[in-house]
């Protein structure tokens, strides 16, 4: 297939929790595939960000993957690595529902062009096409913030998507910096085998049993405003300071290691150091500071508003019904990547192929 004979109705960007929802969806709209739809995934291997994560990380120790529509998430041995489980997961659904994959293919950018379609550019040539969704999520595009002094460093810096074992830290000081689910459960990993700081900008708040319904309503209204406005949406933890209960965080606790001190205020060479004056020798410095949406691909759109964000409108950019982000925002986690794949599908069938309303 030359570039000039690729077409479809819609593009998906990314085949992980959020693409593949769309997918299902648009054909269950009736979107035919290849020239209804196609779905554009930069790895080389179904799973989305699932392909990449630590081996110790399983089902029992993660927020919950729920299952994509149209097929129970039925995994034999939910304590085997998710870095196995749910890759293969996604491989079968997109074998059962015969979905146009087509991988590896990364996009670098997506235009407007002179008729009012879409051109979307990749390593694998050109695609054009009335409407885009994106559902690139976050993994590639892993957050680090600043600090004085951090090229001084003379010791190893990190961030959770480069980390793979605990062993490969033994017998150095480890500062890990993040208050997420993640950063407790690496330092509980981390500590076993070596010593460790915990730092985070607030005191952590521990919750047990199921999260309060409530609370997740007003988490997700808050992210929903901030993208409304066109603000860059926060995380559940980061709004809330929540952190679950898990075997990590009570392992942590009963031996001591999950003892937070406030974020440092500069790197020096040999560590990390407080304004009161106090320091800590690290050899390592763990960026466990979570991550910002993948859509810099996005870029010749001209989407970013004053804020620092994308202004939307549900799923779709704000007065741009054809183009829909999907995993972003109160859609980042896989339930809500579910339902968002699902309603922009319905949105676009109606947009794109009125005269499927009456079989969809």
């Amino acid at each position: 297939m030359t570039d000039r004979d690729r077409h479809a109705d819609v593009v998906v960007i990314g085949a992980g929790q959020a693409g593949l929802s769309t997918a299902y969806g648009l054909l269950r709209q009736g979107f035919e595939r290849s020239t209804g739809f196609v779905v554009l995934d930069g790895d080389g291997a179904p799973g989305g960000a699932w392909q990449h994560r630590w081996p110790s990380l399983t089902l029992t120790t993660t927020h919950r993957v729920h299952d994509l529509p149209g097929l129970p998430f039925e995994p034999a041995d939910p304590a085997a690595p998710a870095v196995e489980s749910v890759p293969a997961y996604y491989a079968e659904y997109e074998r059962r529902f015969d979905l146009p994959v087509l991988r590896p293919v990364r996009v670098t950018a997506v235009r407007r062009t002179d008729d009012d379609r879409f051109l979307v550019e990749s390593d694998a040539g050109t695609w054009t096409a009335r409407a885009v969704v994106n559902a690139t999520g976050t993994w590639t595009r892993p957050f680090v913030p600043r600090y004085p002094g951090q090229e001084t460093f003379r010791g190893r810096q990190l961030h959770t998507v480069d980390y793979r074992t605990a062993e490969e830290f033994r017998g150095q000081h480890v500062v890990v910096v993040g208050g997420g689910a993640s950063a407790t459960q690496l330092l509980s990993e981390i500590s076993r085998v070596t010593s460790t700081t915990w730092v985070t900008r607030r005191e952590p708040v521990w919750r047990d049993g199921v999260f309060d319904e409530d609370a997740g309503r007003a988490v997700v209204a808050e992210v929903e405003r901030a993208v409304r406005e066109g603000r860059r949406p926060g995380s559940v933890v980061g709004l809330t300071g929540l952190l679950t209960s898990t075997p990590y965080v009570r392992d942590g606790l009963d031996r001591g290691v999950l003892v937070r001190r406030p974020v440092f205020d500069r790197i020096t060479p040999d560590g990390v150091a407080w304004e009161d004056g106090t320091t800590q020798r690290a050899d390592v410095i763990l960026w466990a500071t979570g991550f910002r949406a993948a859509v810099g691909h996005l870029a010749p759109l001209r989407l970013r508003a004053p804020g620092g964000g994308i202004r939307m409108d549900g799923t779709h950019v704000a007065g741009e019904p054809r183009l829909h982000l999907v995993g972003y925002g109160p859609s980042a986690s896989t339930i809500g990547a579910n339902r968002a794949g699902q309603s922009a599908a319905r949105q676009l069938r109606r947009l794109l192929r009125p005269e499927l309303a009456r079989t969809a």
